[in-house]
């Protein structure tokens, strides 16, 4: 097995500041970036014979450009400068503004995003066009596909490359690359009614994972796109205050209780030049999935109280529909991307019917069932499938929660196998009794294997066939390094090595590096809580330290890992804090009795962890209890307002809450509801949940951020708090960002960020004089 490769030892008794350079701001978000230049974005080719990636230029770490890694012989070369196909850096349209918003890459210049289609074409979209790459022997030619003012996106080679489709103004179009022929597949987009096909609404974006409205067949005879009825869903006029002019958009922002948009899929033939309408989905219902597999289209839907996922298939004209299987949850059930086809007519899915996500096969005629992974650890994606070896590879947590690895398990007998050895399949399982006629249970189960090394976190992308994989490995004390390896671990050739030597951007910091250490504690009902600790360089015992509580706490994220830390982290650690986080439950890859605590009741029980978390804290002999400050952004905004309002007086010296939610019911309809149910059927647990249902206990110094342009976590979130605390005489700070969305993008403002947060903090963790 493989290990990954030992970074330089890093000192952890540095005796002061004085022998090694502090961090300051500006440092922290210039380029290069102190992480080092991390590809982004790491795909193989189709056929496996390249790996390509966005990589970021050392003196400009936003800007990306895509660079190929070539597997046979470990070249790496540019393939596309993104300032040859969009020098001028065009403004983006507020579709792709929203898009790259949802999908966390807001902040990227150059070439945000790319996609691969057969083994030779890459699409790239830029400056509001469409670009087609071709891999020729002589190297890359970059064809310009679109020349509209319209903004062009959401870009795909048909499978067999022969067209290329994307969106234009709401509506699917497809250009014959032969001919350069350009058809309109999708009826045009109506405005004025709010309809739009081929793109996916504003929930499925954010709260779904869900990015695109139309999916090609592998024939390319058909596509089937989304038909999106907004008419019904609530105008929500949001003022995008910039720094020196104010618009007014009118956003269809759909919040709990209110009215979702209505989905439809239809699917156009593109040999018959038809279009029939295959489903209406909601506005109770939600378009999650779609995917082709054996000649049939299957769409996954939810239903509004989000309790059952529904596998729908239909295999082409009538179109008739079925649902071969689904799956249900008492309190809420979570989307997964695992769908993959199987040459045996199976389909391999994961589920959460046992409370914890693990890999199952499923016969795509009748549902049946074969669950392949067992326990109490969750599996995190599946990665590939091997159809010669019929292995399984999959990420996942089976070894601790804090790393994520690579692991392999054999998909299990055949029913002919099985028949052969004289054993028994037992139900619903890929396990079998071996020796059905004896008295006990005789059970042997596939074996599951890790195959990255402990001592970190890994990221897998794996290669089709499933014989070699893209892998990053990062810890506490190495930033991310990609390198390429064989199936069973055999590092083949190193992509980005990232090693921490003398001419690494972070070399210089070296001395004053610190990492977390890990522990536990249990929660009110038993449950384990993991919690990281990161001390300052020159760590005193028999000092009194101040603390900052970095808190998220939100479903679907997990913070408390043994990866490399963000280096805001070490900033604080440098100004001498100590940096306390604690995964509360409700938060991810624990399994669902661990999530669904906050069932209907968020802003409790998580609370209650974290004040359990400071508990331990202000127990420690190094911690300074007078001194704790508690801050977070989004969830974590939210989090620090509720724990700190519900904290008995004089816990935190201090907090400060960015886009914070204050009341759910100004939140989305599809991670709301989720969890809370509607403002209508759980009127109680809304009001316990917002935070002015404990503003008498925000006495402390408090910080309140937000942009004032956010389309997820609106301004007015933040406004409400404002008036009822200025109602109350309360005091309070406010750093307010025009032209900012959810995130604070640029380096310029992050530097401002940084610098009011941490004037706010001296101002009032300061130690008193001697």
């Amino acid at each position: 097995m493989a290990r990954a490769d030992t970074p330089p030892a890093i000192p952890k008794d540095a005796a002061s500041m004085t022998d090694a350079l502090r961090l300051t701001p500006e440092r922290l978000y210039a380029s290069p970036s102190l992480s080092g230049t991390a590809p982004r974005a790491v795909r193989f080719s189709p056929d496996g014979r390249r790996v390509t990636f966005l990589k970021p230029r050392a003196e400009e770490s936003a800007r990306y450009d895509l660079w190929q890694f070539d597997v046979e012989s470990g070249a790496q070369s540019l393939l596309v400068d993104s300032s040859v196909i969009d020098p001028a850096d065009a403004e983006l349209s507020e579709e792709e503004k929203a898009l790259r918003e949802r999908k966390r890459i807001a902040n990227v210049r150059g070439i945000a995003d790319y996609a691969w289609g057969t083994a030779d074409t890459i699409i790239v979209p830029a400056g509001g066009d469409i670009h087609l790459v071709t891999l020729k022997k002589g190297g890359p030619e970059t064809r310009r596909l679109t020349h509209t003012d319209a903004f062009e996106y959401d870009a795909k080679v048909s499978p067999r490359g022969t067209h290329v489709s994307f969106i234009r103004d709401g509506a699917l179009y497809a250009i014959e690359l032969a001919t350069g022929t350009e058809t309109r597949i999708s009826p045009e987009a109506q405005p004025e009614k709010a309809l739009s096909y081929g793109v996916a609404e504003f929930v499925a974006q954010e709260e779904m994972d869900r990015y695109t409205g139309y999916w090609w067949s592998p024939d390319e005879r058909y596509i089937a796109f989304t038909e999106v009825d907004e008419s019904g869903v609530d105008i929500i006029p949001r003022f995008d205050i910039a720094a020196d002019q104010v618009t007014v958009i009118e956003q269809r922002y759909p919040r709990a209780g209110r009215p979702n948009a209505k989905v439809a899929l239809h699917v156009a033939d593109l040999k018959e030049e038809r279009t029939s309408r295959i489903s209406s989905v909601g506005p109770d219902d939600y378009l999650a999935r779609v995917n082709w597999a054996h000649g049939s289209l299957w769409f996954q839907t939810v239903n509004r109280a989000q309790t059952e996922i529904r596998y729908n298939r239909t295999d082409g004209l009538p179109w008739r529909v079925w649902a071969p299987f689904t799956e249900e949850q008492g309190r809420w059930v979570n989307l997964s991307n695992d769908f993959i086809a199987l040459p045996d007519g199976g389909i391999l899915l994961t589920h959460e019917r046992d409370g914890y996500r693990h890999i199952y096969w499923r016969d795509a005629s009748n549902g049946e069932m074969r669950q392949v992974t067992f326990g109490h650890w969750v599996v995190s994606d599946i990665a590939g499938f091997d159809p010669e070896t019929r292995e399984i590879y999959f990420t996942g947590f089976k070894d601790t929660p804090l790393e994520k690895h690579l692991y392999a398990v054999h998909l299990g007998l055949s029913d002919q196998q099985v028949a052969s050895l004289g054993a028994r399949r037992l139900p619903d399982s890929a396990c079998i009794d071996v020796n059905p006629g004896a008295a006990r249970l005789h059970k042997e189960c596939p074996e599951v294997r890790r195959i990255t090394p402990e001592g970190g976190s890994w990221s897998v992308s794996m290669g089709a066939g499933a014989k070699s994989y893209v892998g990053t490995f990062s810890s506490p004390d190495q930033p991310p390094q990609t390198a390429l390896y064989k199936a069973d671990g055999t590092r083949i050739a190193w992509i980005n090595e990232n090693a921490l030597n003398e001419g690494h951007p972070y070399a210089p910091y070296l001395t004053a590096h610190t990492a977390p250490e890990f522990g536990t504690i249990p929660a009110e009902d038993n449950q384990t809580l993991y919690y990281s600790i990161q001390k300052p360089p020159g760590f005193d015992p028999a000092k009194k330290y101040p603390v900052i509580v970095e808190v998220y706490g939100g479903p679907h994220v997990q913070r408390v890992a043994n990866d490399w830390r963000p280096l805001g982290d070490q900033f604080f650690t440098h100004a001498g804090y100590i940096v306390f986080r604690l995964d509360n439950r409700g938060t991810w890859n624990r399994g669902k009795r661990f999530e669904d605590v906050i069932h209907r009741q968020t802003g409790g029980p998580e609370v209650r962890d974290q004040l359990r978390g400071v508990e331990w804290l202000k127990a420690q002999p190094f911690v300074d209890g007078e001194r704790i400050a508690i801050q977070g952004w989004s969830y974590g905004g939210y989090m620090a307002l509720m724990t700190a309002a519900q904290a008995p007086e004089g816990t935190f010296a201090a907090a400060i809450a960015g886009a914070s939610v204050t009341d759910w019911s100004l939140y989305d309809t599809f991670y709301t509801e989720r969890y809370m149910g509607t403002p209508e059927n759980n009127a109680e647990g809304y009001h316990a949940s917002s935070v002015f249902a404990h503003i008498d206990g925000l006495k402390g110094p408090l910080l309140l951020i937000h942009g004032m342009a956010d389309d997820n976590v609106t301004f007015d979130n933040t406004t409400r708090l404002m008036a009822e605390l200025q109602a109350r005489s309360q005091p309070f700070e406010l750093m307010a960002y025009p032209g900012q969305r959810h995130g604070i993008q640029g380096e310029a403002l992050q530097v401002h960020l940084m610098r009011t947060r941490m004037a706010f903090l001296e101002r009032h963790l300061k130690a008193p004089a001697p």
